[in-house]
C-alpha cells in the first residue's frame, strides 16, 4: 500500500474521490497547483492528507469562521491534530493556540484572511517553516470574480515569506480568466498545474423560466416544491429558496408556512441566535425548506437538497451554480429552478452602480455587468444547460452532448416542433454560414442583417450581397434572429473576438456543425415565425431544399426492408424503456437515425455497433450489451417464424 493510501485509510476513507488522487500526486510532484471542483467536490481532501504526511503545520486560508470550525471539529474526531485562528476568539484562547503552533503541535491550522495582517503572525509562520499553504475559496482573491475580498491580496505577500513551501489554491468556481489573475496575484508561474473537473452534476434537473409576476412564480415555485418534496413533512429531503432580499425572504417564507410547510427564513438581518437556529433546525430535519439570501449555504453538506429555487437571478453563473450545487450531492434526483423576469436587467445595473464605491474601476462593473449578462444569456436557453456551464467553466472533457434532463433538452426530446432535427439543422446551419461570411471582419448584427438580406453598404463593399448566403432566413425577424445567434454562442459555436470593436468569429465546433459534421441540437427561440408564418412557408425561397411531406412512418427511410423496420420499432421500444428508467430524453439514449442504422447493420458485436451513426465508446459501452440483445432476440424470432 503506498504512502497516500495508508494517509488516506488513517483519516477513515477506503478510496479516493475522483480526481483526489491526481491532485495529491500532483501538490507533492510540482509544489503548486490551483484546484478548480464544484462544492461538495473533496477539494478539502487535497490539503488536509498531505498535511499529515508533511512535517510542521500546514496553512490553510478560509474566510468561513463557521466552516472553519466545522473541519476542525471533523478533523479532530478522525485523530488529526488542527485548530483555527479567528477574530471570535478570546484573547487568551487566541494566546494559547498561537504556543501550540509555535511548539510544532497541530498539522494544520486554518486562519481567516485577515490574519495575515498581523506582523506576529507572519512571523510565526516563518518560524515553523510552514511546508503548505493553501487557499480556499480562491476566487476571493480576483476583482474579475464574483466574490472579491480585499483582505485575501494579503496572502500573496505571505507567500513571498514562504519561498520552500507548497502551494494549492482551491475554488469551486472560477473562469479561465479568474485563474489566471488567481496565479497572477499569488505570485506563481503561469505554468502551475490546473485541474478543473467535477462540474459535470447530470442528476440535476436544471430549469429556467420567465415569469410575468407574483402569481406566475407562485405557481412555478408550488410547482417545484410538490415535484421535489411531494408535500410537507413527506421526509423526502428539504428545499433551499433563494430570495434576491430580506424582505422578499421574509414573505416567501411566511406563504410557504401558510400552505404547511415547515418553513423558515435566513439573511443576515436576523440575530446571531435566530440564524444559529435555523441552520441547525435545517441540519437536523426539522425543516423542509430554507427561504434564504445568498448569506445561507457556505459550508452546508447535507446531502439530501432535492431542490433548490432561486425567485431572482444571483450575479453571475459561478454564484449561481455554487448555489445550485448544493441540491443533489447524494447523487440522487435534484432540481433547480431560476426565475427571471423583465425587471432584473435594469434593478442589476442600478445595485451594481449603487454598490461601487466612488473609487470602484468602471472596467470591474462593466465586468460584473457582463457576469450577470451570461447568466441571463443562459437562462435564454437553447442547448443543453448542463453543456452550456460546463463550457463556461472550461470542463470541455465532462460536456455530455445533452443531459436529458434540463428543460432545453426535455423540450427537444418531446416538443415535435423544437425538436423536428431536419428544421433545426437547416435553420442553424443557414444561420452559421451567415457568421462564417463574415467571422472576424464584423459583428452579430451585421451577420442579421446579412442572412436576412437587409441592404448595408458595408455589405455591399465587402462583396456579400451577391452570395448565397445573403437573405437565406429573410423569413424571420431580425430580434428572433439574434436570440438565434445568442443562443449558438451559447452552445460554443459562434464566438467574439476584439476588445473595442467585438467582432464574431465562427468555433471549429461551429464549423463543423455548419458543414453538417455535427448534430445542430438547439432550442429554438420561441416564436420563430411571423404572423404571416404560413404565407412566407408557402412561397419558399428556392435555394430552400423542401421538406419533404409529412407521412405515416416517414422516419423510415426507404433502404430499411421489412425485417429491418420491425427491428427499428423494437430499438425504439427499448430505448424508450431506458430513457424512462434512467429519467432522460429518448435522444440521449439514441437518435432515430443512429436506431435506423442499426437496424440496416444488425450489428453482431460492440465493433460493429460502432460503425452505426452517433454510437461512440462510451455509448458501445453503455447501451451497447442492451442493445445488442434487441438485435439478436429479433433476429432469432424472425428465423424462429420464418
Amino acid at each position: 500500500m503506498s504512502d497516500l493510501d495508508l494517509a488516506l485509510a488513517r483519516l477513515g476513507y477506503t478510496e479516493f474521490r475522483p480526481g483526489q488522487r491526481e491532485a495529491v500526486e500532483t501538490l507533492f510532484a510540482r509544489g503548486r497547483l490551483l484546484l478548480v471542483a464544484p462544492t461538495g467536490g473533496g477539494k478539502s481532501l487535497s490539503y488536509q492528507l498531505p498535511a499529515t504526511i508533511l512535517p510542521s503545520t500546514t496553512l490553510v486560508v478560509s474566510p468561513l469562521v463557521a466552516l472553519m470550525a466545522d473541519q476542525v471539529q471533523a478533523l479532530e474526531a478522525r485523530g488529526v491534530r488542527a485548530t483555527y485562528l479567528a477574530a471570535t476568539l478570546e484573547a487568551s484562547e487566541m494566546r494559547r493556540r498561537m504556543a501550540r503552533i509555535a511548539r510544532r503541535e497541530l498539522a494544520l491550522v486554518y486562519v481567516a484572511p485577515e490574519r495575515l495582517v498581523f506582523p506576529g503572525f507572519r512571523a510565526l509562520v516563518q518560524e515553523i517553516d510552514c511546508p503548505l499553504v493553501a487557499i480556499d475559496e480562491a476566487h476571493c482573491i480576483s476583482e474579475w470574480g464574483h466574490d472579491f475580498r480585499p483582505e485575501y491580496l494579503e496572502i500573496g505577500a505571505v507567500l513571498g515569506d514562504l519561498p520552500r513551501a507548497r502551494v494549492l489554491a482551491c475554488t469551486a468556481t472560477a473562469t479561465p480568466i479568474v485563474r489566471d489573475e488567481i496565479l497572477a496575484r499569488l505570485g506563481l508561474p503561469p505554468d502551475t498545474p490546473q485541474i478543473v473537473r467535477g462540474f459535470a452534476r447530470p442528476n440535476l434537473a436544471l430549469r429556467a423560466a420567465e415569469i410575468g409576476g407574483r402569481h406566475e412564480r407562485e405557481r412555478l415555485v408550488d410547482d417545484a416544491l410538490a415535484q421535489a418534496l411531494a408535500g410537507p413533512g413527506r421526509a423526502r429531503g428539504t428545499a433551499i429558496v433563494y430570495a434576491p432580499t430580506r424582505k422578499q425572504a421574509d414573505a416567501e417564507s411566511t406563504r410557504l408556512s401558510a400552505r404547511r410547510w415547515r418553513a423558515r427564513s435566513y439573511h443576515a438581518g436576523l440575530d446571531g441566535k435566530t440564524r444559529d437556529l435555523v441552520q441547525r433546525e435545517f441540519a437536523e430535519g426539522r425543516l423542509d425548506i430554507v427561504v434564504a439570501t445568498n448569506a445561507f449555504g457556505m459550508g452546508i453538506d447535507r446531502p439530501d437538497v432535492r431542490a433548490v429555487i432561486h425567485l431572482g437571478p444571483p450575479g453571475s453563473i459561478e454564484a449561481y451554480y455554487q448555489e445550485v450545487g448544493r441540491a443533489g450531492r447524494d447523487g440522487a434526483p435534484a432540481l433547480g429552478l431560476l426565475l427571471v423576469s423583465t425587471r432584473d436587467l435594469p434593478l442589476r445595473r442600478a445595485l451594481l452602480e449603487r454598490g461601487g464605491d466612488a473609487t470602484a474601476d468602471p472596467a470591474v462593473i462593466e465586468h460584473k455587468w457582463s457576469m450577470f449578462l451570461e447568466l441571463i444569456r443562459w437562462a435564454e436557453g437553447g442547448s443543453c444547460r448542463h453543456d452550456a456551464i460546463l463550457r463556461y467553466f472550461g470542463d470541455e472533457a465532462e460536456t455530455l452532448a445533452g443531459c436529458g434532463r434540463c428543460d432545453v433538452c426535455l423540450a427537444l426530446g418531446e416538443d415535435p416542433e423544437a425538436g423536428d432535427p431536419e428544421r433545426v439543422t437547416l435553420i442553424v446551419r443557414k444561420a452559421l454560414s451567415g457568421v462564417a461570411r463574415v467571422s472576424g471582419r464584423f459583428g452579430l448584427q451585421l451577420a442579421v442583417r446579412l442572412i436576412r438580406g437587409e441592404p448595408d453598404e458595408r455589405l455591399e463593399r465587402a462583396g456579400l450581397t451577391g452570395v448565397k448566403t445573403f437573405g437565406n432566413l429573410k423569413e424571420h425577424a431580425a430580434p428572433w434572429l439574434v436570440a438565434l445567434l445568442r443562443r449558438c454562442v451559447s452552445a460554443g459555436w459562434v464566438s467574439f473576438a476584439g476588445v473595442d470593436r467585438p467582432v464574431v468569429t465562427l468555433t471549429d465546433e461551429g464549423r463543423a456543425v455548419m458543414r453538417g459534421e455535427r448534430p445542430a441540437r438547439l432550442l429554438l427561440p420561441p416564436e420563430a415565425r411571423p404572423k404571416s408564418a404560413e404565407r412566407v412557408g408557402a412561397q419558399r425561397d428556392e435555394r430552400s431544399p423542401a421538406r419533404p411531406p409529412s407521412r405515416p412512418g416517414r422516419h423510415e427511410p426507404a433502404e430499411l426492408d421489412a425485417a429491418a423496420v420491425d427491428l427499428f420499432d423494437a430499438l425504439r421500444r427499448y430505448r424508450l424503456a431506458v430513457a424512462r428508467a434512467e429519467g432522460v430524453a429518448p435522444f440521449i439514449v439514441a437518435s432515430d437515425r443512429t436506431l435506423r442504422d442499426i437496424a440496416a447493420l444488425r450489428p453482431r458485436d460492440l465493433a460493429e455497433l460502432e460503425r452505426a451513426h452517433g454510437v461512440g465508446p462510451y455509448k458501445a459501452a453503455k447501451y451497447g450489451a442492451g442493445i445488442l440483445q434487441v438485435v439478436a432476440k429479433q433476429a432469432g424470432g424472425q428465423l424462429h417464424s420464418g
